[in-house]
């Protein structure tokens, strides 16, 4: 999904609708943010910024402390989330790796995760949570070809936590800081191509 890249007030269409990280001003929508213009969804995908917890999005934490109700969990996020114990059968430790989808985020930004999975071995690698969605692409081709050339179980969680283990996994780690690193520019998928069969 490479785009034109923008910056604060650049216009980037004819109309009186902002989209994310845009905004309307006299008949002009105008990014909000340094960003991609993604045309197609009317939106700008910021180059930087800090994970904002969203219901629906799965993401991969670090078991911060337990209690008698349940454990926290820090997912790289201002916020803390938390698993009730009646949500699993699992028996959380302190530095359990984590993976699981936010059920509800209320008014004071308490986050409550569900359907958690302990996530054993592999490694971590993270990312800048707004280059996530070119990590997976589109109809999650990237991450497939990730998979399928690695060898690796490569889990990809929204807040821009990665979860890698077995097969090539440095070079699926090089892959993915390629990515990282050049979202912005045309022509990357064909360069990660050409990485990975190259290795």
């Amino acid at each position: 999904m490479a785009g034109k890249l923008v910056v604060p007030g650049e216009i980037i269409a004819e109309g009186s609708k902002g989209g994310v990280n845009a905004y309307s001003e006299d008949g002009k929508i105008r990014s909000e943010v340094i960003g991609i213009v993604d045309e197609q969804k009317g939106r700008v995908i910021p180059l930087n910024g800090q994970y904002i917890p969203t219901a629906g999005d799965w993401v991969i934490g670090v078991v911060q402390d337990v209690k008698y109700a349940g454990c926290g969990v820090e997912i790289k996020s201002a916020y803390r989330a938390f698993i009730l114990n009646k949500m699993t059968r699992i028996e959380f430790k302190m530095g359990d790796v984590v993976g699981a989808t936010i059920e509800r985020v209320d008014e004071a930004r308490n986050i409550d995760l569900a359907e958690p999975r302990r996530l054993v071995g592999g490694e971590i690698l993270v990312i800048s949570a707004v280059k996530v969605p070119r990590v997976i692409g589109r109809a999650n081709s990237m991450i497939n070809m990730l998979i399928t050339e690695t060898g690796s179980e490569i889990l990809v969680g929204r807040n821009g936590r990665i979860w890698i283990k077995g097969g090539k996994s440095a070079l699926a780690v090089r892959a993915i800081l390629t990515i990282e690193r050049e979202a912005h520019t045309q022509g990357l998928t064909d360069r990660i191509t050409e990485l990975l069969k190259t290795g």
